[in-house]
């Protein structure tokens, strides 16, 4: 594959559910995430791909190679929605291309469009290489004024 002239970038449809699916499950795989099968989050972002506030960006060479998946949701915070990257993925093979970076910039592009006024971003502490590569992009885990991290927190329901 021939990332010369760059992927070409382009909003997901639900009829793009299927190859979705099947690279969160592969991403999943590759660092040993739990994941439903591939068909089963195929399913679910058929009907997630057809909502106003999901919204997966493609890289494509010959066939897709990477992706970025984000949600909107409203804040009382703004006049418009707080976007989320839930994903960003690319092929092991294309890693280091700019094809990430690429899907990041359409990424934010998109949601701005849609009048995101904040991205947030979960990485893991251990990942330095993934928050380095996000921090280039203006991403950061402190806030303006401030002199300590912020944290996410989970808890399975």
């Amino acid at each position: 594959m021939d990332t010369r002239d760059g992927p070409r970038l382009r909003v997901a449809k639900p009829a793009d559910a299927a190859v979705v699916g099947t690279m969160l499950s592969d991403f999943n795989r590759e660092f040993g995430s739990p994941t439903p099968a591939a068909g089963e989050l195929a399913i679910r972002f058929e009907t997630l791909l057809a909502r106003q506030d999901v919204l997966v960006v493609l890289a494509e060479l010959d066939s897709a190679v990477g992706f970025g998946y984000l949600t909107l949701r409203p804040t009382p915070y703004g006049d418009g929605p707080l976007a989320q990257l839930e994903e960003l993925y690319v092929r092991p093979g294309l890693r280091g291309r700019g094809i990430g970076s690429e899907l990041l910039r359409r990424a934010v592009d998109e949601v701005v469009a849609r009048g995101a006024i904040e991205m947030h971003i979960n990485v893991d502490e251990v990942d330095k290489d993934t928050r380095r590569f996000y921090e280039r992009y203006g991403f950061t885990n402190i806030q303006p004024g401030e002199d300590y991290r912020m944290l996410c927190y989970l808890r399975e329901l």
